[in-house]
């Protein structure tokens, strides 16, 4: 056989075989026998072995692995992959239609869908064949997972009909219950710890290195949303393009119905609650969309997750045990946590032995007594909490659970904040604890990223007197701390402990990551500061909005409040931090040690009509998004605020502008530009057919 005649059968033979796979796997009804199907792939196998330059991406031999991957890359998501808000309750999934129906006239139609309990996966296709497979991460970027991902059959390599050049689509990677039964059966014969539960297992999997033992554990794959730019768009709503993605060869659930109000929906939700047990993998929700595009563009997102969907969580599995004691542990911000030990106990799908108590209120409230026979639940099925006392089972003189007056670390005398459940350990540079913690929050991957100092290295260096707060780890040498070493106790209980120390290589790569942290962005160095309520996103907030450290140092409570998501309890608690001399000190050894402070500056236009005015974007706009606008303002100097003040230069509005901002913009006599008149006012330096299209409410769950 020539290369022309090898190249037209393997062509064939891909087809053929991706068609039988389409078949077994998506619908389900195989039309050929599982041998004759081996002998094709066989053949496809010795044809590519003797032809590999042949070989395709999408072939369907590169579902069978053998590929090792020894490190997966970091890739950054075209769109983020942001989380939905979580109910768990009717009441809740009401006041969320009630929310949508403030903001949308029309009568709005809901998508229901099962809640997958696996890993959330995002898959790119180019002109119809699949070219990566990117893990969710941190919701901006995630590992590249492409080579595992290949073996998955469910996931189509090359797609069915007409379908867009470039898309993403949106899924959940699951371990069904007959692979996870069969892997486990397997690791027990050989002493191996069984997984805990599928969604482990499936963790585990796909960061496996050799794709081979990937595609042995068979990982299944439901598709749940189709993601493309705004103007590429071909579809009016959710249920739409998941129909014509199952067309196209995608597994998509037919677990999935169009509800028309709080009825339909409350009756899905109690059948999958019914008879979520008899599926062949897990589930731990519902979760209810929005269907209607447009009107999802209207709703829009908040900076952590969609307005236009949320997640409706099933109660959580629950326990009995035994209350043995109680430790007080101490964060980062001084707060004190009152944590259970349990009698060990097995809960969904793990073995629990600690539970959080959550604060004073909480143990008070439940008359809690040691040795109490305690209901124990996982919150989100994620963290146990105890929920309930038998008072039944109580034993005669047992001693009642009394929280503390001291911390459990320094012995400083414990505060509670007017309006706060939690009780605080106000020695804030002085308590190890809190160092350690904002130390480690300091080095974490979402922060500076010096990951080669984590497993308990923080605290060798702090007990060596090496570090006393983050700008410490700047000062480091190799001389300083070279040969150092400790046991470190992992769990008392199980009397599990870990050597530490600072070999040469492990040395050389905490100075190098230290190094390499100083290029760091400004957002996230922000958020490396460990300022009390100022997460990821609220950083990335501050710091877009402020441009510099010195800016925030210097802004007032309402100045920071004008910012998106900064509230004045955020404010204030970003104004306490800088107001401390100490931690004005700090910065500037940061500043000193070479740190980003200053937002990275990208001067887009010459036309800087707009600098010094604060401008409120709000509505629906016929000829771009509300990003776009946003982005239009950012290049010619103003700057976006999210709320109406006494300091709002004028505002932007579209078609469905919020009456209450409209109302409130009227009343200060804030001038409501159009959308063609505000590109007249800049001059038309910038038309909409020049900026970068932006994606706005088409977010990952």
């Amino acid at each position: 056989m020539n290369k022309d005649e090898a190249r037209a059968k393997i062509a064939e033979l891909s087809n053929i075989i991706e068609n039988h796979n389409y078949n077994y796997y998506i619908l389900a009804n195989p039309t050929i026998s599982d041998y004759e199907f081996d002998m094709m792939l066989n053949e496809l196998i010795a044809l590519e072995q003797q032809f590999p330059d042949l070989i395709l991406p999408d072939s369907p031999t590169q579902r069978v692995g053998g590929d090792i991957t020894k490190e997966f890359q970091t890739v950054k998501h075209r769109y983020p992959m942001l989380s939905l808000s979580n109910s768990y309750s009717i009441e809740e999934v009401k006041d969320f239609i009630n929310r949508i129906k403030k903001t949308i006239d029309d009568d709005v139609e809901f998508v229901c869908e099962l809640k997958f309990d696996g890993i959330s996966i995002s898959l790119t296709y180019e002109n119809g064949v699949f070219v990566k497979a990117v893990t969710r991460g941190d919701g901006t970027q995630g590992d590249d997972v492409t080579t595992n991902v290949k073996t998955i059959r469910t996931i189509p390599l090359r797609l069915k009909g007409d379908c867009p050049d470039f898309f993403e689509m949106r899924g959940e990677i699951i371990m069904p219950h007959s692979s996870f039964n069969t892997i486990n059966a397997e690791r027990e014969e050989l002493g191996l710890q069984p997984f805990a539960n599928p969604r482990n297992a499936a963790a585990g999997t796909i960061k496996l290195q050799d794709s081979k033992e990937v595609a042995k554990r068979k990982l299944d794959q439901y598709c749940y949303f189709m993601m493309m730019d705004d103007d590429k768009m071909i579809f009016k709503n959710h249920y739409e393009s998941l129909m014509a993605a199952k067309q196209w060869g995608f597994n998509v659930s037919n677990y999935m119905a169009i509800c028309n109000g709080v009825e339909d929906i409350e009756d899905f939700i109690n059948y999958w609650d019914e008879k979520r047990n008899e599926l062949p993998f897990d589930i731990d929700g519902i979760v209810i969309k929005v269907n209607d595009f447009k009107q999802r563009d209207i709703l829009g997102y908040t900076a952590k997750s969609p307005r236009w969907a949320i997640a409706y969580k099933f109660k959580a599995e629950e326990a009995h045990t035994k209350l043995l004691r109680i430790d007080f542990q101490v964060g980062r911000h001084g707060t004190i946590t009152p944590v259970a030990n349990l009698e060990p106990i097995q809960l969904a799908g793990t073995i629990v032995k600690r539970a959080t108590l959550h604060n004073a209120d909480f143990i008070e409230q439940l008359d809690l007594h040691y040795d109490d026979i305690v209901s124990v639940e996982k919150g989100g099925e994620i963290i146990p909490k105890i929920t309930s006392v038998d008072l039944n089972q109580r034993k005669e003189n047992s001693t009642k659970v009394i929280f503390i007056d001291r911390c459990p670390e320094c012995g400083t005398p414990l505060i509670k904040m007017e309006g706060e459940a939690a009780w605080y350990c106000p020695n804030t540079l002085g308590c190890p604890p809190q160092i350690k913690g904002r130390i480690e929050h300091f080095i974490s991957r979402k922060a500076m990223n010096i990951e080669s100092l984590g497993e308990g290295r923080v605290e060798v260096l702090f007990e060596n007197g090496l570090v006393k707060d983050y700008a410490d780890l700047y000062s480091l040498s190799y001389d300083m701390i070279f040969g150092l070493e400790k046991t470190i106790v992992v769990d008392e209980n199980d009397d599990i402990s870990r050597k530490v120390s600072f070999k040469e290589k492990t040395t050389n790569n905490i100075l190098d990551a230290i190094e390499k942290s100083k290029s760091v962005p400004f957002a996230r160095v922000l958020f490396a500061l460990g300022i009390k309520y100022v997460g990821e996103t609220t950083a990335k907030l501050i710091a877009k909005s402020m441009k510099s450290i010195d800016n925030i140092i210097n802004a007032t409570i309402e100045e920071l409040t004008e910012i998106e998501e900064v509230g004045e309890k955020i404010a204030i608690s970003i104004r306490e931090f800088f107001d401390n001399e100490k931690n004005i000190l700090i910065i500037e050894r940061l500043k000193s040690a070479g740190l980003q402070f200053e937002q990275e500056k990208k001067i887009v236009s010459e036309n800087h009509v707009l600098a010094g005015m604060n401008i409120v974007v709000s509505g629906v706009f016929s000829t771009m998004s509300r990003d776009e606008i946003k982005q239009i303002i950012e290049n010619h100097g103003g700057k976006n605020v999210s709320s109406i003040s006494s300091k709002t230069t004028f505002v932007v509005a579209g078609d469905k502008m919020g009456p209450e901002k409209r109302k409130k913009a009227e009343s200060l006599g804030i001038e409501i530009k159009s959308e063609e008149d505000f590109l007249k006012m800049i001059k038309n330096d910038e038309t909409p057919e020049k900026i970068t299209s932006f994606v706005q409410g088409r977010f990952d769950f």
